[in-house]
């Protein structure tokens, strides 16, 4: 049962998301995700999941937040927009996704998370948990649709009916009680079908999933080997990340400029002509990418991307 003490801390910890730079704060009771289960293990069971074997393990625990903090009661779920209008300004250049401009957001949401974790402690000394930042078995789109933050549309990727899609969702999961808010169950994408139409590989299924077989993003970032040699002319000049479907959902039309100055494209990098992505040395990759998303796929693996990239192009 909630308490005007549960209601009055679950306030003070959205007005302490906010002043910490969240752009979104919902709150979610924690409990076990049956529904999900079954959609998990048919979608890794049709090798939806590429190489991404470990999605296949511990389902149990990606959908009962009890298996990562015990007694786990609340879960507070943050979201942290990252849209950016500039762009890489030389012609013909591999292409970054925005989401790998500046520094790694696991890093960033982190410190918050633990700021704002700090911050309930402060008030409530017997607080217990953990924060989540792609770092553990959490289905962490359905807690964000669970929270209230958004839906989940048809290319997966939750949206937010006031900022869109562009935001990084980071996640703290309390053994305390709280206030929760209500969920989004219903989708408001009504009859478009931009994302699934424009995706330049097909990847995007039409029941809210993604094959990752498929997905640019996946290839570019996750996969091990090289890009197939069928999807290569599909990607354009993509070697990190995909924007694709969210560029031409209708809810990012207004999408407004990230805040966060970590988030920022460096000018260095905005300016690199082709020539200097193709000489780029081993040196020179650790230095730019340091500390962002790029440096753990590894400057092998990313220099392939954009040899083949360039070479596919001409």
């Amino acid at each position: 049962m909630t308490t005007s003490a549960d209601i009055n801390l679950s306030v003070l910890i959205k007005d302490k998301a906010h002043e910490l730079g969240f752009d979104l704060c919902g709150i979610a009771q924690s409990r076990s995700l049956r529904e999900r289960e079954t959609i998990l293990k048919s979608w890794c069971s049709e090798g939806m999941n590429a190489d991404m074997a470990y999605l296949f393990k511990d389902v149990e625990k990606r959908i009962n937040p009890d298996f990562l903090v015990n007694g786990a009661k609340s879960l507070i779920v943050t979201g942290l927009g990252y849209y950016s209008d500039k762009r890489q300004k030389e012609p013909g250049v591999p292409i970054l996704s925005r989401y790998a401009y500046g520094e790694s957001y696991h890093t960033v949401i982190k410190r918050k998370l633990d700021k704002l974790m700090s911050f309930i402690k402060s008030v409530k000394p017997e607080t217990s948990g953990r924060s989540f930042v792609d770092s553990a078995p959490l289905l962490e789109k359905a807690w964000a649709a669970e929270a209230g933050l958004g839906w989940q549309g048809r290319h997966s990727i939750i949206i937010n009916s006031k900022i869109g899609s562009y935001f990084f969702i980071g996640i703290l999961v309390l053994a305390i009680e709280l206030e929760y808010d209500e969920p989004v169950k219903e989708e408001y994408c009504g009859s478009c079908r931009l994302c699934i139409d424009l995706c330049p590989t097909g990847a995007i299924n039409e029941n809210h999933t993604i094959d990752a077989r498929k997905c640019i993003a996946n290839l570019t970032i996750e996969n091990r080997g090289p890009v197939p040699e069928e999807i290569l002319p599909k990607i354009e000049r993509r070697v990190y990340g995909c924007d694709k479907c969210q560029e031409v959902c209708p809810w990012n039309k207004d999408a407004k400029p990230n805040t966060n100055p970590e988030f920022d494209l460096p000018g260095e990098i905005e300016l690199m002509t082709k020539e200097d992505w193709l000489n780029l040395s081993r040196d020179n990759f650790k230095r730019l990418f340091k500390g962002t998303p790029i440096e753990r796929r590894k400057y092998e693996p990313f220099m392939r991307n954009v040899t083949d990239v360039t070479k596919q192009l001409g």
